[in-house]
């Protein structure tokens, strides 16, 4: 059967992105052969296209993989990955919260559960923390359990903190400032503790497990409750309303295409070293928040959309992350032959694409 052939998403740029990741010659398909891949957070942005991506994979190469997918919500895993079901797709019940529970066998996990909605870092710091920690160290059981032949923890360049903008260009041994007390922090100081406690492990009970530290990743397939100013800026253009930044737009930051991000968490999870650390970030995508609006005004000057500041005095109730420059560097992962494709331009792009058919089907 022909890759093409199986349609996981009415979306056709998220479907092409799909494609081109399963068809990717960058991994060692073989080492899943007959493999069970724990996924947790698997409705999520990248959880979900990781699911998809090792489902067509294992069509296409006939691989007879199977992929269990961690989930709190079977209806909701219903709406975003039904199509997957029955195609090398298991559903598994359950909360990161409690001990994970499965007679089956498991090989391979990536956990990328966790809190990820700015606005709840700050309105609920005690949870962020907690469901970070907690559900990390029941995974990591699991993984010491199950005898795993390799994990993959999704942490964030947050991890790093408020770096020196005279050393801005940030590799997995640099780190900058985190004040624990502010509580915006309960997400950067919690991913913190969350590797710490998988180099323990690693370090401890031998289990093999690496991190990952994502640069901010979109593309298409974004939920439409996604708010992030990736899916603002996009929606202003579609609707040709006003950019509005509610910062000073200064903060500089990589980011990363989520099918681009996918082939990295499985570069990592099939050849990373066990109890190290590796960037996911497209270097070449290095911007400010306003220079990234002011690219999408150039290009899409059909939108009529322009470029409005409204900085409230409260700015952070709602969680935004501190300003900052990092430039964060993907030497290490590129080291395992792993690479980029997509640029910043093509990103909105296919961003926009995707909005504007989901927008169309309904």
């Amino acid at each position: 059967m022909e890759i093409s052939e199986v349609l996981l998403t009415e979306d056709p740029v998220l479907q092409e992105d799909l494609e081109r990741a399963a068809g990717s010659d960058l991994i060692d398909w073989e080492k899943l052969r007959g493999k069970n891949i724990l996924v947790t957070g698997a409705t999520g942005l990248i959880g979900s296209q990781v699911v998809q991506v090792l489902v067509l994979a294992g069509i296409r190469r006939k691989l007879g993989l199977k992929v269990l997918a961690l989930v709190r919500n079977p209806q909701k895993a219903q709406r975003v990955l039904g199509a997957c079901i029955g195609r090398g797709l298991e559903l598994v019940t359950g909360d990161i919260l409690e001990p994970v529970e499965t007679e089956l066998p498991v090989d391979y996990i990536l956990h990328g559960a966790g809190v990820t909605t700015s606005k709840d870092f700050v309105d609920h710091p005690v949870g962020t923390i907690l469901t970070t920690l907690k559900g990390t160290e029941n995974i990591l059981e699991l993984a010491r359990e199950k005898q795993v032949q390799g994990m993959v923890y999704l942490s964030s360049m947050e991890a790093y903190g408020v770096v020196d903008p005279e050393h801005f260009v940030v590799r997995e041994t640099d780190y900058g400032y985190i004040d624990p007390l502010q509580t915006r922090s309960s997400y950067s100081e919690s991913k913190r503790m969350a590797e710490g406690l998988c180099g323990a492990y690693s370090h401890e009970f031998g289990v093999p497990v690496r991190t990952v530290r994502l640069a901010q990743t979109f593309g298409a397939g974004i939920p439409e409750t996604e708010n992030r100013v990736f899916a603002q800026f996009a929606r202003s253009i579609i609707t040709g309303k006003d950019i509005v930044l509610h910062t000073d737009g200064s903060k500089a930051h990589c980011y990363c295409y989520t099918s681009d991000a996918v082939l990295g968490l499985l570069t990592v999870l099939l050849e990373g070293v066990p109890g190290e650390a590796y960037n996911i970030s497209n270097e070449a995508t290095f911007s400010t928040i306003r220079e990234m609006a002011e690219m999408l005004i150039r290009k899409y000057p059909e939108s009529g959309a322009k470029l409005v500041f409204d900085i409230p005095e409260d700015a952070d109730k709602f969680g935004y992350a501190p300003t900052s420059k990092m430039l964060v560097c993907a030497e290490k992962l590129r080291a395992l032959g792993w690479k980029p494709e997509v640029d910043m331009e093509q990103m909105f792009e296919r961003l926009i694409g995707s909005m504007r058919r989901w927008k169309e089907f309904r």
